[in-house]
């Protein structure tokens, strides 16, 4: 059976290896870091979105990841010509000047970011379900949710996987080396090779920024235009 990275061709499989040269530790999860990546790419190509959710450092990270894939990240991303035109005949003015400026995105919404729903919604009814709440009415089949979790166990992450699941939305989960609960509930795991909260956290980063530009140079590339 072939095996996720080897599914993977030119500058995306050059962005892997750069990663485990630099970060040799891991290596022992080369295969759930591509995989992890090829469900992200699935998703993206069928008109999908990632989802992301994460408390602590982890909810600062689901930003994170959402600024660089929500703008250029290393590539330029220039609208389509379409686009332009479209631009510019709903206003040539400010279209001349937005067909420079906007970028081409890819949709991730980090379930962190709205405090007033979050804050309502734990207030009236469970703050353990509020990344599920949200999952359920922002999500649907076809879109990834990205789980990060260090422990694995944390409820409110928990909880948003279930719905994602129920919901034919994958799940990536991204934790410390024991995985916990949401080991089990997802599709792919990505478990860094720690145990301590801020080390699981420090090689995380690496991870999702190679995701990152795999994904823009998937998309936006050369071989995309």
């Amino acid at each position: 059976m072939e095996k996720a990275e080897e599914k993977l061709d030119g500058e995306l499989q050059r962005h892997l290896e750069a990663l485990l040269k630099r970060y040799p530790v891991l290596k022992a999860i080369e295969e759930e870091i591509a995989g992890a990546y090829l469900a992200m790419e699935e998703a993206y190509i069928n008109g999908g979105k990632l989802l992301i959710a994460g408390n602590g450092g982890s909810a600062a990270d689901s930003e994170h990841i959402a600024g660089e894939l929500m703008k250029s990240f290393k590539r330029p991303r220039p609208v389509s010509r379409d686009f332009e035109r479209q631009l510019k005949e709903a206003a040539p003015d400010e279209g001349a000047e937005l067909a420079k400026k906007l970028e081409g995105s890819l949709a991730a919404v980090p379930l962190t970011a709205h405090e007033a729903l979050n804050t309502a919604y734990s207030n009236d009814v469970d703050g353990k379900c509020v990344f599920a709440q949200q999952l359920y009415g922002f999500g649907k089949k076809g879109d990834v949710f990205l789980g990060i979790s260090t422990s694995g166990n944390s409820t409110n992450i928990i909880n948003a996987a279930v719905t994602a699941r129920a919901m034919g939305i994958k799940v990536i989960g991204f934790t410390g080396e024991d995985g916990g609960r949401l080991r089990e509930l997802s599709d792919v795991a990505v478990r860094v090779p720690e145990r301590e909260t801020y080390m699981v956290q420090e090689l995380q980063l690496p991870i999702y920024h190679c995701w990152c530009l795999m994904l823009e140079e998937r998309f936006f590339g050369k071989e995309s235009k």
